[in-house]
């Protein structure tokens, strides 16, 4: 499973991995519980590849900053998205110190936190960004 088929569906719990197109929509399998339906064509979905969160300097992609988290806390889940909000702020202070502070909201922090704890979970370890994921793939011809 990819970073990039990894998708967030307003207002459904949890992330989603997607299958296929529908006739209707797209079918998608939850994360946690394996349970596969159908997502209307007028549900907004999201691609967390596609998502991103405001620094001082320019935006970062959420992949990069799973791959963060990931190496802060060695491969196990992070903090909790149910802790108090300081705890939060200081958790996000330390592994993304340059992140804009007027412009991310705690609600931002505890969906990536949350979002972070299920793939974990769901064993997914790589948030490679798909043009990351085709430069690995392919060996740079070396000029000689």
């Amino acid at each position: 499973m990819e970073f990039k088929d990894i998708l967030a569906i307003s207002g459904m719990p949890g992330l989603y991995r997607y299958v296929a197109q529908s006739t209707r929509g797209i079918i998608v399998e939850s994360l946690s519980d394996g349970k596969r339906m159908n997502a209307a064509g007028t549900s907004r979905v999201s691609a967390l590849s596609e998502i991103s969160m405001f620094t001082e300097g320019e935006d970062i992609p959420l992949a990069d900053v799973f791959t963060r988290m990931y190496a802060m806390t060695g491969g196990k889940e992070g903090l909790s998205h149910k802790e108090s909000p300081e705890r939060i702020k200081a958790y996000f202070a330390e592994v993304l110190p340059e992140y804009d502070r007027d412009r991310v909201h705690v609600s931002d922090m505890k969906k990536a936190l949350s979002w972070f704890n299920i793939l974990v979970g769901a064993g997914i370890t790589e948030f490679k960004l798909p043009d990351e994921a085709e430069e690995t793939a392919e060996e740079p011809e070396k000029a000689e």
